[in-house]
């Protein structure tokens, strides 16, 4: 069976890219050679800044000869009908067959479909792979029409097996396809021949290029901390840097360097930013000071003076864009140590949405929810207030302005600098957390306190002016901001009830803003403008609470609750604490993996079935006066006895909000029911036997219905 190798060799390709064309690449051709009648063994894709390989071990040399067998249209049918199934097949009505069957005789169509040689197959699917390849941005280069990431210069294809290498032969926009490839731009050995992937791989490291990108990755980081370490200091992890610094380098050489004095003073963020944005260094720390005082960079060279030419340019260039920094954060910091009136000013001309006003209007109703929200997390009120109004005014700054991932994280800085609280301050840098879903949620009072009004404040905002997502397209982020209460609700433990402070929000805080304009064009009196607000804050806040209850149903999937077992909770009063929601969702949820309690369900259903068609037969309901005297078997005065100490127990569990206690009780009415079942015949000739009887299945429902609605648990 014959191994595969591709290469596509190009102009450099932006790190960004290389991961996803990898596996395009490896599942485009797979599925196109499977589709085509052949199999393969393994697959592995791999990418250097200037090439896209793939390697396919134990291809089949053939396809399998294919024989299909088609019915058509009976031999009495019109003309038409043939001629079409004739175009279908490719034949002719010579070479159909006539086959009896009950309905008269019918035409058949065999075609057989003689194998193929893979490397037919291989060049008819690398040729459509190559131009339609699916690159997020492509261009064209010289009178051809094909698009590339980068100009295409060389097609690499080869089927080897015991008998040799083979070219495949394939022309695509003039590039012809060989043996032939290259390696490192500047340190390679020229263009060289290979006879499969071992020797492909073998060739390429001589010629100084390391093929797969893990590896590369390795070495990186691993001559960074060598470096690091012999200099007793420590290099910064950072997983996103490490994988696209090797996306740029062929042949890695990890170089560490300095940063001047100078610059040292400035917040370990900024050194950071500064040179992963702008250098792609890794920032070297000194474990005794703290401080980032060094950095790695990755040449792709070795240089013959040990890379000393090369960092004497990169440490020019980083002492220039340092140099900003310094400038930015001197400025900010004069602003700050004035009390930061300068930036409250110029948030006024800052629009946040032409229908919800400024940046400054937006402020002030975060700081008003935030005061509101305070006592709900045990923060104190004009703490959260205050700390409202600060914690966006680092987007003013030129630091922020330069490196808008900073914000907040200069917000702490200028907040302490300008003398406020620690707690003041870190909301400032918390409030936007979190970011997504690696990041952590704040647990300090203020900070959460903040937080939560920011994302209620966006939330009620564009449900208000009706910008709410659709489908896939979320370009306000929405479901983001959702996910962010609900991490911050639970992750804190916080009991606030989302529908209230919606309503209140829209009520007090006049936020319909169409409703506001409209107020103001047509001079609509103060009673009734405030009625408006009512009705909006009334409509708005049922909808945006399903919205929470979807972002809550994906968040609870992921920690392994059912959506069934969300929505028998959802039917409960108060599903607008998401504290209580999730409480009451995790111990159903745990009740049911429980053997009595997976019984207790169908026991209820079964309870319920039955009652349910009673009281539609009969057009009463069943609700009251079930009575242990007129029970006639043991195990009914048992399910008497049951459901009394259930109650006992479930009510006041209920009352306390302990759940576990409550769904435990209601498991434990498994074995009575199910001993009731069996022994009973709810629908007795006695009518008042069965009278009593549907009323105590009334009772069943009654006890497990205060828990959940569980006629919504599937199965």
């Amino acid at each position: 069976m014959p191994d595969l190798l591709i290469e596509l060799f190009s102009e450099e390709i932006p790190a960004r890219m290389q991961a996803r064309a990898r596996e395009d690449l490896r599942k485009l051709v797979t599925d196109g050679l499977v589709e085509a009648g052949l199999t393969y063994a393994s697959a592995g894709a791999f990418s250097t800044p200037r090439r896209l390989v793939l390697s396919v071990e134990g291809l089949t040399a053939e396809s399998r000869p294919v024989r299909e067998e088609r019915k058509g249209p009976s031999v009495l049918a019109p003309a038409q009908a043939v001629e079409g199934f004739l175009r279908s097949t490719g034949l002719t009505l010579d070479q159909l067959e006539r086959r009896a069957d009950k309905k008269g005789e019918t035409f058949y169509a065999v075609v057989e479909k003689p194998g193929r040689a893979a490397s037919a197959i291989v060049a008819e699917v690398l040729e459509a792979v190559i131009r339609n390849f699916p690159w997020p941005k492509s261009m064209r280069w010289g009178a051809g029409s094909l698009r590339w990431v980068r100009p295409l210069q060389s097609i690499l294809c080869l089927l080897s097996d015991e008998t040799g290498a083979h070219v495949v032969p394939l022309t695509v926009d003039g590039i012809v396809s060989g043996n032939v490839t290259e390696g490192h731009r500047f340190m390679g050995m020229g263009r060289f021949v290979v006879t499969g992937f071992d020797d492909y791989a073998v060739k390429l490291k001589r010629a100084k290029v390391v093929l797969d990108s893990a590896e590369r990755e390795a070495a990186i980081w691993q001559g960074a901390q060598n470096l690091a370490f012999a200099a007793g200091m420590e290099v910064v992890p950072d997983t996103g840097l490490l994988t696209e610094v090797a996306g740029l380098v062929e042949w890695p050489v990890p170089l560490m360097g300095r940063i001047a004095d100078q610059f040292l003073s400035l917040p370990p963020e900024v050194l950071q930013t500064s040179m992963k944005e702008h250098q792609k260094f890794f920032s070297v720390k000194n474990p005794k000071t703290g401080r980032i005082e060094g950095f790695v960079t990755v040449a792709n060279i070795e240089a013959a003076d040990g890379g000393e030419v090369i960092l004497k340019g990169n440490q020019k260039v980083l002492a220039a864009r340092l140099s900003d920094a310094k400038f930015f954060w001197e400025n900010d910091l004069r602003v700050a140590k004035s009390g930061m009136g300068e930036w409250v000013e110029g948030l006024k001309a800052v629009t946040f949405h032409n229908k919800l006003g400024s940046q400054a209007d937006r402020i002030e109703r975060i700081a008003a929810l935030a005061r509101e929200i305070a006592p709900l997390v045990g923060a104190d009120a004009d703490d959260a207030a205050h700390a409202a109004k600060l914690a966006k005014l680092d987007l003013r700054s030129a630091m922020v302005g330069e490196f808008p991932e900073l914000q907040g994280v200069m917000g702490r800085y200028y907040a302490l600098e300008a003398g406020e609280k620690a707690s003041v301050a870190d909301a400032a840098r918390d409030h936007w957390r979190p970011k997504g879903e690696s990041d952590g949620v704040p647990s300090e009072p203020v900070s959460v306190a903040v937080a939560l009004a920011d994302k209620i404040d966006t939330l009620t905002g564009f449900w208000a002016i009706d910008e709410k997502p659709t489908g896939s397209k979320d370009p306000f982020a929405l479901r983001r901001a959702a996910l962010g209460v609900i991490r911050l609700v639970l992750g804190n433990g916080v009991r606030i009830r989302l529908a209230q402070k919606v309503s209140y929000f829209v009520v007090q805080l006049g936020f319909a803003a169409k409703i506001l304009d409209q107020a103001r064009s047509k001079d609509v009196g103060t009673d009734r403008y405030s009625a408006a607000l009512h009705e909006t804050g009334s409509s708005l806040a049922p909808d945006l609470l399903s919205f929470f209850h979807d972002r809550l149903k994906v968040y609870l999937k992921d920690q392994g609750v059912r959506h069934d077992i969300i929505d028998a909770c959802l039917a409960m009063p108060g599903n607008d604490d998401l504290t209580l929601l999730v409480k009451r969702a995790t111990a159903l949820s745990e009740t049911l993996k429980t053997e009595d309690g997976a019984n207790l369900l169908q026991g209820f259903k079964r309870a319920n079935n039955i009652l349910s068609q009673a009281e539609a037969k009969d057009g009463v309901e069943y609700s009251f006066g079930a009575d242990p005297k007129f029970a006639e078997t043991d195990e009914e005065r048992a399910l008497f006895a049951a459901l009394d100490t259930a109650e006992a127990t479930i009510t006041p569990a209920m009352a306390n909000e302990d759940f576990g206690t409550a769904m435990a009780a209601m498991a434990a009415l498994r074995a009575p029911i199910d001993a009731f079942f069996t022994a009973v015949q709810v629908n007795s000739d006695n009518q008042i036997v069965r009278r009593n009887r549907l009323n105590l299945l009334h009772r069943i429902r009654a006890v497990c219905s205060g828990v959940a609605d569980l006629t919504r648990i599937e199965g």
